[in-house]
């Protein structure tokens, strides 16, 4: 692997499959180059693998980035374009970032900070296999630092915290009939009605959370019941997933949906809290005036739900940054602007050197 070019790097990297469950190879080609660099301690759990400096600077920062995809679908081995990006899965989420931090992690011997590099894997499926998790649960002393920067895809700019999500379920009972004689039932569907008149008029909301506006959003997304053609369901469900401002905790969040949805029977299936931005961290102010010098915008509110939650639950303010648009993520034709990995490694350089 070629180091110094970091856009041949993030182009080799999309080279390499990595679906979720499937990180072996990329995981151990990283452990053994990056074991190659005298300045750097290499751990190693599982798929995920952390680098780390000890030059005894006063603070500490850590650099993190996934090293999973969603499913191939036609676009691996990638491909450097004419038109000057990366295409090919996980281009944009998020091998272009792990890129960046890879050029910089065998760059920076000697940087300002302590650093901590952390490559990890199973984040594209569900948070019970997440590599981040697991090292937070079995070795929570490699993750120790000041502040976390994520490499999630932010088109180059600062997207701080995350909302928090929630998807729970609501079920209405019934009376089972023939659906000839439907009057001599209570039809559970049907009684599922007003919730998603309520879903149908709930309008998104912006809450601002330490400077940066957070959109909240609501909103169906799965529905079932009935276990015959010919029957009145007795029994029927509504799925529901709202994201939530990271200024409500999961037990407001809980409590304000509920209100919204008496007479229900109530179940939370998966609950993940939000982070607030930490922008009033003067590293990351220091971050923010690098990337606008170099025509980056200012800082925003991540709308989705990213790994900085979790540095949130370690006391650890974190933000994302990474090249690439992130509503090209999983699509078949995701593509990373070249220039924007080179931008970005001479931003992060600048910062941590």
């Amino acid at each position: 692997m070629d180091f110094d070019d970091v856009v041949q790097l993030a182009a080799d990297l999309v080279g390499i499959p990595s679906v979720s469950g499937g990180e072996g190879a990329l995981a151990d080609l990283i452990e053994a180059e990056l074991s190659r660099f005298d300045h750097l301690q290499v751990l190693r759990d599982g798929d995920a693998v952390v680098a780390r400096t000890d030059l005894g600077r006063p603070s500490r920062i850590l650099l993190a980035g996934h090293i999973d995809t969603v499913p191939v679908a036609g676009n691996v081995p990638g491909e450097l374009r004419e038109n000057g990006t990366l295409w090919g899965r996980g281009s944009v989420d998020m091998k272009a970032g792990d890129a960046v931090f890879l050029h910089l992690a065998a760059r920076l011997s000697h940087p300002r900070t302590d650093l901590t590099w952390v490559f990890y894997d199973h984040e594209e499926v569900e948070a019970s296999l997440n590599g981040l998790g697991r090292l937070a649960s079995r070795h929570p002393d490699w993750l120790e630092a000041d502040l976390a920067v994520l490499g999630e895809p932010t088109d180059g700019g600062i997207e701080g915290g995350c909302n928090g999500t929630m998807r729970f379920s609501l079920t209405a009972r019934g009376v089972a009939a023939h659906s000839a004689r439907p009057w001599m039932g209570e039809n559970a569907i049907h009684a599922l009605l007003p919730a998603l008149e309520t879903l149908a008029a709930w309008q998104p909301q912006t809450r601002a959370v330490d400077g940066l506006d957070y959109t909240e959003s609501l909103l169906a997304v799965a529905i079932g019941g009935g276990r015959a053609g010919n029957s009145v369901p007795d029994e029927a469900r509504l799925v529901v997933n709202f994201r939530f401002a990271p200024d409500r905790s999961p037990d407001e969040a809980e409590a304000y949906v509920r209100s919204l949805f008496p007479g229900y029977e109530f179940d939370v299936q998966d609950m993940a809290p939000g982070a607030r931005p930490g922008m009033d961290h003067a590293e990351f102010a220091r971050l923010a005036r690098l990337l606008a010098e170099e025509g980056a915008g200012e800082p925003t509110a991540k709308l989705g739900w990213t790994d900085v939650a979790r540095f949130a639950d370690l006391s650890i303010p974190a933000i994302n940054c990474g090249p690439g648009d992130p509503l090209l993520a999983h699509r078949d034709d995701e593509a990373c602007p070249t220039d924007q990995i080179a931008r970005l490694a001479r931003v992060f350089e600048r910062w941590l050197r």
